[in-house]
């Protein structure tokens, strides 16, 4: 694996050269625009919506709209006026607890290995912060751009994960979601069974991307087809969505999820019924 950032965490006068590796990927299947009559590739064009012309590159210019249909054009002089110099440090400014920051500030994480010199001081800190249920929050320069970020340890690694600033969150409070509403003590009961009921220990392997899945089985099909028109699989009947009777749709979700359990523990109660028998 390449390293994307090179650079070093700084806390008080501790600095630990590290190396910056995705921790993610996105398994997105790419398709290009074809003609459709000699599946020639169809290239991307830079057209005005003025006229409909292409515009050549170094007659494009970069505009702020700052009211609908006006703009401001800002050139590279104005960006360098703003531009912040890449210290390849991330600058831990707070440590935190962790469980004090709400999920949805986090959004992409990538893995910090250290560099020579620096595996002692990543070991430390790594153990400060996993003891300590802590998160140190630091500002980050990656290409030209500055990121809010969160040193965390995971498991043998530390992992900086980057964060939205408080202004980029939109408030739930603006949703028409209800604050309070009665309800009923078997209804509660009934979910609360629901819910423990199908709580398992997470698995992430156990989730798969359904329609990634089912889209490369189409291509594959195709392919060896030569690109001929497949016929269609029946589709699976929906059941209805449409909510009559509140416990009584809890009450049917509850019967089905203690069937899927009972039928997972089935086979082991066969097998020890077996050794019963062989004894």
């Amino acid at each position: 694996m390449r390293a994307i950032w090179k650079g070093s965490i700084s806390f008080g006068l501790v600095n630990i050269p590290i190396a910056l590796y995705p921790a993610t990927r996105r398994e997105e299947l790419k398709f290009r625009l074809l003609r459709a009559k000699d599946h020639s590739p169809v290239n991307y064009k830079r057209v005005a919506e003025k006229d409909g012309k292409e515009v050549p590159w170094e007659q494009i210019v970069k505009g702020y709209e700052y009211q609908k249909g006006k703009f401001v054009v800002l050139n590279e002089k104005d960006f360098q006026r703003v531009d912040l110099e890449a210290t390849q440090t991330i600058d831990i400014q707070d440590f935190v607890d962790l469980e004090e920051i709400d999920p949805m500030f986090f959004y992409k994480p990538y893995y910090l290995e250290p560099q020579k010199g620096g595996d002692k001081a990543y070991v430390l800190l790594r153990e400060a912060l996993a003891d300590g249920k802590k998160v140190g929050i630091a500002k980050v320069v990656i290409k030209t751009r500055q990121y809010l970020a969160g040193v965390k340890a995971l498991k043998h690694a530390l992992v900086l994960e980057l964060m939205h600033f408080a202004a980029e969150l939109l408030d739930a409070e603006k949703l028409g979601v209800p604050k309070k509403l009665e309800v009923g003590r078997r209804e509660r009961e009934m979910a609360k069974a629901l819910v423990d009921n199908m709580t398992s220990k997470w698995d992430p392997e156990k989730y798969h991307d359904d329609y990634r899945e089912a889209l490369m089985e189409v291509i594959e099909e195709k392919v060896e087809s030569g690109g001929e028109e497949i016929d269609e699989k029946p589709k699976p009947k929906k059941e209805s969505t449409k909510v009559i009777d509140l416990v009584a749709v809890l009450q049917e979700s509850l019967e089905k999820s203690r069937g899927v359990k009972n039928k997972k523990r089935a086979p082991k109660r066969a097998l020890k019924d077996h050794a019963k028998k062989a004894a």
